[in-house]
């Protein structure tokens, strides 16, 4: 075995131990998500065990980590990936002149998404309930916005911050003129 493959066999439990603690799952949740037994996650884990390339990636694919960083001799957290202005997506079809510019990564969907929600001058933002327990968090940038969540109603200027329940129907509005904003979507 080459001194690389022994670099690999080394990293690769605490890299997984991390990427699991780094989603919040216990070896349970990871052992359903992946479908390799607890026992084993938790060998490999100890480095005790090597896992094959298929249980390899099948707890790669439950951890949302990329197979080959995840072996990589880099640091993770020494990369910084950037998404110039004119890189971000954008939606521009969820709202009465409103656009969306997404600025959490794809695997974060559903779980953790991040917006800048760009509204013109009686722009809109109106969306259906998500799925139960959602949340979204509001912070204003510029300008003034009406929140509603179900019957609830308030008004933001630029530096206030609402929470509000996200699993019933809810909107963003503009208020004299545009406005920008950021805005968390928890458990969508």
């Amino acid at each position: 075995m080459t001194d690389d493959a022994d670099d690999i066999l080394q990293r690769l439990p605490t890299r997984l131990k991390e990427a699991r603690r780094a989603q919040g799952l216990s070896l349970d949740a990871v052992a359903k998500l992946s479908g390799v037994s607890r026992s084993m996650v938790s060998q490999i884990e100890r480095g005790s065990s090597s896992p094959t390339i298929a249980t390899l990636w099948n707890l790669t694919r439950a951890l949302q980590v990329d197979f080959a960083g995840l072996l990589d001799g880099a640091q993770a957290a020494a990369q910084i990936e950037v998404l110039r202005g004119t890189e971000v997506p954008t939606i521009d079809n969820r709202g009465t002149t409103c656009r969306l510019r997404i600025l959490s990564p794809p695997e974060d969907a559903g779980r953790h998404e991040v917006y800048e929600v760009l509204l013109g001058a009686g722009g809109a933002l109106l969306s259906d309930p998500h799925r139960r327990g959602a949340r979204e968090h509001l912070t204003v940038i510029d300008g003034q916005v009406s929140v509603s969540s179900a019957e609830s109603r308030v008004t933001l200027t630029a530096g206030d911050t609402a929470r509000y329940a996200a699993d019933v129907p809810h909107g963003i509005r503009a208020e004299e003129g545009p406005a920008r904003a950021f805005l968390v979507v928890q458990d969508a």
